[in-house]
Parts: C-alpha cells; sequence; structure tokens
C-alpha cells in the first residue's frame, strides 16, 4: 500500500509545552487507523498538528509522499479532509450552501447522506447534531479527499447515528481514503479500523492490527489506566462495562 501520511519522530504542542513526543505512525491508502486513549493523551494534539492547524514542535510530517510544513487549507486543497468534534460546519449558511462552499459535487453528498435532501435549504444550526456531522463529513467525501483525519466525529451523538457515520467512514476507506481516526467509543473504532494505536501521556503505548487487539482488551485498558486514576475516561469504563 501506498503511505498518504507519515510522521516521524514527531513532537507537538502549545508554545513551549509538549504534548506529543517522538510520534512515529503512517496511515496507508485504502485504510482506517483507529487513534485511541484518554483524555490528555495527546489525541487532538496530534490531529491538529497533521491537519497544520498547529505547527509541529520538531519531527516531520509528510503528505503524499513529500515532508509539509503547510498551513490547513494549503493540505485541504491537496486533498486533506478534517472532521472534528466541534461540527467543521458553518452554522448561519444553509445546507446547500455548506456544500457549495466546499466546492462539494452535491450529487455526490446526497447519494453519501441521502438524510440530508429534505433539510438542504435549512440554516445548518437548526439541523440536528447527527445532520451536521453528516453534513461535516459529506463535505470531506464528496470532494474524493485522500486523507481524512476525523476527531471525536461521534461526540454526544446517538449510537444509531455513531453507526451511520462511521460506516460511511469505511466506506470512504474501501474507496481509497486514507483515515485517521480518533474514537471514543473503542468497540465501535475496532469494528471499522484496519489498524489500532494507542495514546498514553503522548507516546503510542500499544498498537497492532484492529482484529487482534480486539482479543487483547485487557492491554488496551491497561494502557487507559496507566496515566493514572484522575485520567482514565469513558473508554476504559466501557471496556469494564462490555466485560460485566
Amino acid at each position: 500500500m501506498t503511505a498518504v501520511l507519515e510522521t516521524h519522530g514527531l513532537r507537538a504542542g502549545y508554545g513551549n509545552v509538549e504534548i506529543v513526543r517522538e510520534l512515529h505512525l503512517h496511515v496507508d491508502e485504502g485504510e482506517v487507523v483507529a487513534l485511541l486513549g484518554p483524555n490528555g493523551a495527546g489525541k487532538t494534539t496530534t490531529i491538529s498538528t497533521l491537519s497544520g492547524e498547529l505547527c509541529a514542535l520538531g519531527g516531520e510530517v509528510r503528505f503524499l509522499g513529500a515532508r509539509t510544513v503547510a498551513p490547513m487549507h494549503v493540505r485541504a486543497r491537496k486533498g486533506l479532509g478534517v472532521v472534528s468534534q466541534e461540527r467543521a460546519v458553518l452554522m448561519e449558511l444553509s445546507a446547500r450552501e455548506n456544500l457549495r462552499v466546499s466546492r462539494c459535487d452535491i450529487d455526490r453528498a446526497l447519494a453519501l447522506f441521502p438524510e440530508l435532501e429534505p433539510h438542504l435549504e435549512r440554516r445548518v444550526g437548526l439541523l440536528s447534531g447527527g445532520q451536521q456531522q453528516m453534513l461535516a463529513l459529506a463535505r470531506c467525501l464528496a470532494r474524493k479527499c485522500r486523507l481524512l483525519l476525523v476527531d471525536e466525529l461521534s461526540l454526544g451523538l446517538a449510537p444509531r447515528v455513531v453507526d451511520r457515520l462511521l460506516h460511511a467512514v469505511r466506506d470512504a476507506a474501501d474507496d481509497g481514503t486514507a483515515v485517521l481516526l480518533v474514537e471514543q467509543h473503542i468497540h465501535k473504532a475496532l469494528s471499522v479500523a484496519d489498524r489500532v494505536l494507542v495514546m498514553t501521556r503522548g507516546t503510542v503505548a500499544l498498537e497492532g492490527n484492529a482484529g487482534d487487539l480486539v482479543h487483547r482488551l485487557d492491554e488496551i485498558q491497561d494502557a487507559y489506566l496507566r496515566t493514572g486514576a484522575s485520567e482514565s475516561t469513558n473508554g476504559a469504563n466501557e471496556l469494564r462495562g462490555r466485560r460485566s
């Protein structure tokens, strides 16, 4: 497979505060890599740096085979798509206008999410959270992005909607898109991912094929708890609940 995204010794953070240290990862064409870990592990900082929203503090990011330090809008023109937990849509515009601003093929967007068609003329701020995330994802996928960075797109959404969104992410990968997925629902992430990286304290503590790690949930839980009880999150609680 062709590596669409690579990092070598990536260091990232805010100002002089280093959050992510010596991160090595790659995401190949047509695969979903799930990035898991507790709050404070560095997942969102990693996504922000890979997107160009944050400048790296050190190391190297390679996109489509070339080293890049470009800002997000430049990477977007080369095939980057980003979906964040903050709902990456323009709330004052209609759904149709959001798609036009993103230079999307509206027919393709509706083929991906036909649920949006009755709401094309509605102001996005009036849509449900699930509809907003469908629109955000459609804005990326309808442009046939080469790399999709997804940061907690399921936050606050009903399980049925989460399944719908993740199914679309998996389909995009099957069509050739490289996907790096940060997801709070561990089992749902494992169900769509090809590979998994578990971060703690800014470094990768565990990695492997998703099919293998389904049977190594104790190790994932240990990685979550390794940051200390004050930082353990819903992910670790979910793992306990699944086995109780």
